[in-house]
């Protein structure tokens, strides 16, 4: 594939920087895309790869992804908007689509019932269709007998995601050699709860700029109204905007669930109201887990643990004959500050002004979406091949490393490993 075409599948899949228009576009394309971490894998955008330079062959993948879809875990997501209209209902105030509403929301809730935060028959097949994918691109790597180490955090969604793609790695070849674990033991890197940078995420600054953001932003009195059939009543007895933010997620997760076949929920925004409810929660991901100036722009620095494991186990395993693979299975706030942390595709700007993050490229739900994924791919020509590169893949995309690089998406993992380990050395807690 030629450097025009890799740059053109780049911007296909969603990875450079973009103007706030193209977001509207794509949504007008695919809804789904506007439910930020709610949105069910859409797969690789890629269907070709630039190929490595020089005859080296891929030898080791160093990885960590999100468990897949999965059942809201509030149980006030699917009560609430639930009670809020059936009281409506009891006292006669829904129009006709409030009552269709209120009745798809009692079979979302339904089918939630004890299901809280589970993995769906959908996020156990995007694991499957992640790991074969993984093989045949790679399938050097996880020829004979290779190993591969296997993590999950303690989640039962991320265990059954990682026991999903390893069951399929194994279909593809039963010679693998596999160890797979889940334990607190891992957890101070594969979900690290990092409480004094965690504590400094909200302040005077980011709470100001956060209010007045949303207040201009905020579109859905119209939706909420048509719900209900007495101003009055719903002004009275409504919390409007927390009730369209309730089925707003509702609408958004039902994708991940086999509900989705039968129902929607997204006929009750306009198009404007579905990128407006979108932009509000673009910008408070960006706070919470980009590198927002307003916070002091360290958020990313929570997985620091993470980065600097990742690249001691990668020393060790390229030291190997046949290393195979090392996979670890966490959550989307995890791979959404490392990826801001590695700064792939430009993710790691620093901004103070909300307005501008979009239009600068930074769009959540082409990071963290249901079963996400970086994937650190590394070649050699023979185990004797000291000049080792790496690629990057984010959700199966390949991306732009912020280090130098005459064959991108292809970088010397000398030159990658020196720029990660100083940046990780500079920072002080």
């Amino acid at each position: 594939m030629t450097k025009k075409l890799f740059v053109l599948s780049i911007v296909l899949g969603c990875a450079l920087a973009t103007p706030a228009q193209s977001v509207r576009d794509e949504f007008k394309r695919d809804t789904h895309l506007s439910a930020s971490n709610y949105l069910a894998y859409p797969g690789p955008a890629q269907s070709e790869y630039e190929p490595c330079p020089d005859g080296k062959k891929p030898f080791y993948i160093s990885h960590y992804g999100r468990h897949g879809s999965r059942y809201l875990i509030n149980p006030d997501e699917y009560s609430r908007p639930y009670e809020i209209l059936h009281a409506a209902h009891e006292a006669g105030k829904l129009t006709p689509l409030g009552e269709d509403v209120l009745r798809r929301v009692k079979m979302i809730k339904d089918e939630s019932y004890h299901r809280l935060g589970e993995l769906t028959p959908l996020g156990a097949q995007q694991h499957r269709e992640i790991a074969k994918r993984m093989f045949e691109r790679c399938p050097e790597v996880f020829e004979g007998e290779a190993n591969i180490d296997a993590k999950s955090t303690i989640v039962i969604r991320c265990i059954l995601s990682m026991e999903n793609a390893l069951q399929q790695l194994l279909i593809m070849n039963p010679k693998l050699h596999i160890r797979h674990d889940a334990s607190e033991h891992d957890m101070w890197y594969m979900n690290f709860k990092d409480n004094k940078l965690r504590g400094k995420r909200r302040n005077f600054e980011t709470d100001k700029a956060y209010y007045e953001y949303t207040n201009k932003h905020r579109n859905y009195l119209r939706a909420m109204k048509a719900l209900f059939n007495d101003e009055d009543y719903l002004q009275k007895n409504v919390d409007a905007w927390q009730l369209n933010n309730y089925l707003f997620k509702l609408a958004s997760n039902l994708q991940s669930t086999e509900l989705h076949r039968r129902i929607t929920l997204y006929d009750i925004f306009t198009d404007d109201e579905i990128y407006s409810n979108w932009q509000i929660a673009n910008a408070r991901w960006y706070i919470d887990y980009g590198a927002c100036k307003l916070n002091g722009g360290m958020q990313p620095y929570t997985q620091r643990n993470l980065l600097r494991r990742i690249i001691e186990e990668a020393d060790s395993c390229i030291r190997l004959q046949k290393p195979g693979a090392t996979l670890r299975f966490g959550h989307e706030t995890m791979v959404l500050p490392l990826t801001c942390l590695l700064e792939l595709n430009d993710y790691g700007i620093q901004e103070d002004n909300l307005e501008n993050v979009e239009n600068k490229g930074w769009i959540n739900y082409r990071v963290f979406p249901m079963g996400a994924n970086i994937q650190f791919i590394f070649y050699r020509k023979n185990p004797d091949d000291r000049d080792v590169l790496v690629k990057i893949l984010l959700n199966e995309n390949e991306t732009k490393l912020p280090v130098p690089s005459d064959s991108a998406p292809y970088y010397r993992w000398a030159d990658v490993r020196r720029y990660y380990l100083e940046k990780l050395d500079a920072y002080r807690e």
